[in-house]
């Protein structure tokens, strides 16, 4: 192997490849949904503790109850959301509807706010509306 060979990088493309937002709605629309079965897995142990019995439901709820398990929760409700949304903007796709360039960015960008929106409208309204639940 000659020394021009070795200086040579593997993949040139990386110095100056710019990420869109295209792409981190893609991959992130894959990574929420890889988050949602692990969040429906951790609702699945939380029903079923009920099940199991008072010791265990306290447990879970002890757990779920923490500032972590709050902030994971949290996250699990942003990751549905996103992926709703996302999911019904991959739907109009499907139907050749919104595939120019700026209504591609526009959905885009309301995706990612309605997220935002309707995740702290839920949280609110699950401390408004039954706050012995979510303060457990």
């Amino acid at each position: 192997m000659s020394d021009n060979e070795r200086q040579r990088p593997v993949s040139p493309h990386l110095g100056w490849y710019r990420w869109q937002l295209t792409s981190l709605l893609s991959i992130s629309h894959r990574v929420t949904g890889a988050a949602l079965i692990l969040g429906l897995l951790l609702l699945s142990l939380w029903t079923l503790a009920a099940g199991l019995g008072p010791g265990a439901y306290n447990f879970m709820s002890v757990v779920l109850g923490s500032w972590l398990g709050k902030l994971v929760l949290f996250g699990f409700t942003l990751a549905f959301f996103f992926h709703l949304l996302n999911g019904a903007r991959h739907l109009c796709w499907d139907l050749v509807r919104g595939m120019e360039l700026p209504q591609v960015y526009r959905s885009g960008y309301l995706v990612l706010a309605l997220t935002v929106i309707f995740t702290l409208a839920a949280w609110f309204l699950a401390y408004a509306l039954r706050p012995e639940i979510v303060r457990l």
